[in-house]
Formats: C-alpha cells, sequence, structure tokens
C-alpha cells in the first residue's frame, strides 16, 4: 500500500493506493487557515476507515512544490518523518505534474498552474501519452499571468490550483487559444501526486530521503515587521 499526501495547495488531501495505482481511499480537507492541526488526524482517520496500520504501508508519495512554503515544508517533514520510522522509500513528485496529470485522458498540451503571488504562476506545460508519465514540454518557471501567451503556442487545456480566482484570468488572457479543464479537476489531489510516483519510481527508483527537500522554485514573501523579518 502507497501512502500519498499532497500539501502543496489547498485543500491538501491524503491518499492510500494499491501499488497497480488503483485508489483505496482518499480525504481532502479545505485550507487549514488554523494551521496544519488536521493533518495527522485526517491520516489517522483514512488508515483507521480502511482497516489499514502504518505496518501496511510500502512507500510514500509527496507532492514536492511548487506551492505554498508552509504547506510544503509541512508535508516533507511529515513524508520525512514516516518514512524514517517506518523504515520505507519515499518519492517526491512536481505538484504540476501531477496536476496535469489528472488530465492525461486529454490530447491537447496541458498547461499546470498554481498560484504564486501578485498576479503570479507558477507553470509548466505537458504531453500526456496513454500509458506513460506526463512527458514535459516546456519547465516548471514562474510568470505573470499575462505572459501566459507566450508560454503556450496552440490550443491548451489549463488546470490549475483555483477555478474561480485563475480560470477568468487565462481566458482573458488566451482567449479561445485556452480550453478549460472540467472543474473538479482544479484541485491536486494526493491520488494524483501516487499515480505520478508509482510511475517515476519504476523509472528512476525512489529519491534519497536526506535530499528530500521542498521544492520553492521561488523564495518566500519575506517582509520586515515590527521586530525585523519574520
Amino acid at each position: 500500500m502507497i501512502l500519498s499526501l499532497n500539501t502543496s495547495t489547498a485543500p491538501f488531501s491524503v491518499a492510500l493506493v494499491r501499488e497497480d495505482g488503483t485508489l483505496v481511499a482518499e480525504t481532502l480537507l479545505t485550507a487549514p487557515s488554523k494551521g496544519f492541526g488536521l493533518f495527522m488526524p485526517a491520516l489517522h482517520q483514512i488508515l483507521s476507515s480502511t482497516k489499514m496500520n502504518l505496518k501496511d504501508l510500502k512507500a510514500l508519495a509527496v507532492a514536492r512544490g511548487p506551492g505554498s512554503f508552509t504547506g510544503l515544508r509541512v508535508g516533507l517533514a511529515a513524508a520525512k518523518g514516516i518514512c524514517h520510522g517506518l523504515g520505507i522509500p519515499a518519492v517526491a513528485v512536481s505538484s504540476l505534474e501531477a496536476l496535469a496529470a489528472q488530465c492525461s485522458a486529454i490530447s491537447l498540451p496541458t498547461c499546470a498552474i498554481i498560484d504564486s503571488r501578485r498576479g503570479e504562476v507558477f507553470a509548466a506545460l505537458f504531453h500526456a501519452f496513454p500509458g506513460e508519465a506526463m512527458r514535459t514540454a516546456k519547465e516548471e518557471t514562474c510568470l505573470d499571468l499575462k505572459n501566459l501567451n507566450d508560454f503556450v503556442e496552440s490550443r491548451t487545456l489549463f488546470v490549475g490550483n483555483d477555478y474561480a480566482l485563475q480560470a477568468s484570468s487565462v481566458r482573458d488572457v488566451l482567449g479561445e487559444k485556452a480550453i478549460l479543464a472540467p472543474v473538479p479537476l482544479w484541485n491536486l489531489r494526493a491520488s494524483a501526486v501516487a499515480v505520478v510516483g508509482l510511475l517515476k519510481a519504476e523509472k528512476d527508483g525512489f529519491d534519497d530521503l536526506k535530499s528530500l527537500i521542498p521544492f520553492y522554485m521561488k523564495p518566500p514573501d519575506i517582509r520586515p515587521g515590527k521586530y525585523g523579518n519574520q
């Protein structure tokens, strides 16, 4: 059984997936405005509801970012702690690739976007091939939404982490060039992280736990406060 975690985007999620990619159970939790206090209870609940326990876990998949700075720190720290404690391997995957993989049945190029700040998004462009990992057409980058027209060259499927915030902006910039993924796909799910992770582990093996660190892409937006930088 594979445990999968996504804390890179809200809502965060926890999933149990069999080694063939079959989803056993998944829990999505709304934006953790008061911290990630529900994270461990969600993990315990999903194990309890499926009558699984930690010793049944064979590996762990986790979203490495880009995404929420706090979320990534929490998720990667939890992943490393669980793997160290159980002696199981881990695989970290791109949040953007996992988001795009949720649309892998669609033949159009897929642009995955995750909100950054100040009108910017993290973005990457992928092509899907049945039964294979997503192939990267343009590497992960951070850009202003207004520059999406230069990032994609033809009709492209778009999927992001916030439909209400991003969909209209994408359409305003790209017009008919942008095809929007169905609304339910505009949330990164831990189950998608697991599927991408399984393909990555099969091809390249698992990650070294010592090198398992968040991929922020940009430094945190730290501003001077009353007592200096917080």
